[in-house]
């Protein structure tokens, strides 16, 4: 059955029907081959966050979606930056979710994998030292890792004066890590985009103009324009947009 806010299917088959979490799930999926989602959620006006964060942004139904997206995946991908300043707790799911997982073949948990440059992170972080599972860095080759990071995390060198982002996803593989879902940030978006890595994009669109000031979901360097079609798009019962684009 559906909780808290309905959300129903705009297109492709209209339905006024509330869409339960066995439906969604069907709807989102995991591929058959390796795959990188990005989820993100925006203003209509275009903005990756309020007063500085993304919370501003995410309501219940935003928030239900993403649980699932998380239970589906094998590693959740996230930028240390967003890392650090969302204040990222430990990757845990209810028991629910596990079970699921478990239905499915997979671990319990998903595999937390933090892309930094410099290994400005805190190995006391809750995302680091209470993960269920042990997290990995992918970093640059001459980073320097702080005192306490390798008894919390597997550190992977990936990149000359960069973290080169292919060979990144190509050491996630070889670890058995096929789903990907990236949640940021914006310049991590944008370098998976340039280096063509990005096979769908989950965008929930919040009914809110939040004005000039924050940034667009992606950032950084230029990047080939390339097409992304629409898979499907769903409605939530507060005015909530959510759209899902994915390759051939």
């Amino acid at each position: 059955m559906s909780v808290g806010i309905p959300i129903s299917r705009l297109w492709p088959d209209p339905s006024p029907e509330p869409l339960d979490d066995a439906a969604l799930t069907a709807l989102y999926g995991r591929a058959d081959r390796p795959h990188l989602r990005v989820n993100f959620v925006a203003s209509v006006d275009g903005a990756v966050t309020v007063d500085g964060y993304s919370a501003g942004l995410s309501g219940e139904p935003d928030k239900r979606v993403f649980g699932l997206l998380r239970m589906l995946c094998d590693a959740l991908v996230v930028a240390a930056g967003t890392l650090r300043h969302e204040g990222y707790r430990a990757v845990r799911l209810n028991e629910r979710r596990r079970a699921w997982r478990r239905e499915h073949g997979l671990a319990e948990y998903p595999t937390l994998v933090v892309v930094s440059g410099s290994l400005d992170l805190d190995p006391g972080q809750a995302a680091f030292a209470d993960a269920p599972v042990r997290p990995v860095v992918l970093t640059r080759a001459d980073a320097t890792a702080p005192p306490g990071l390798t008894d919390v995390a597997d550190v992977v060198r990936v990149g000359g004066d960069r973290v080169d982002l292919t060979a990144g996803l190509a050491e996630l593989r070889g670890r058995g890590l096929d789903q990907l879902l990236c949640e940021g940030g914006p310049h991590l978006f944008g370098g998976l985009t340039a280096a063509d890595l990005v096979d769908e994009v989950c965008l929930t669109v919040a009914p809110l103009l939040a004005g000039p000031g924050p940034g667009r979901i992606t950032a950084g360097e230029e990047a080939a324009v390339r097409h992304l079609p629409l898979r499907h798009v769903l409605a939530a019962a507060d005015g909530v947009l959510m759209l899902r684009y994915a390759r051939d």
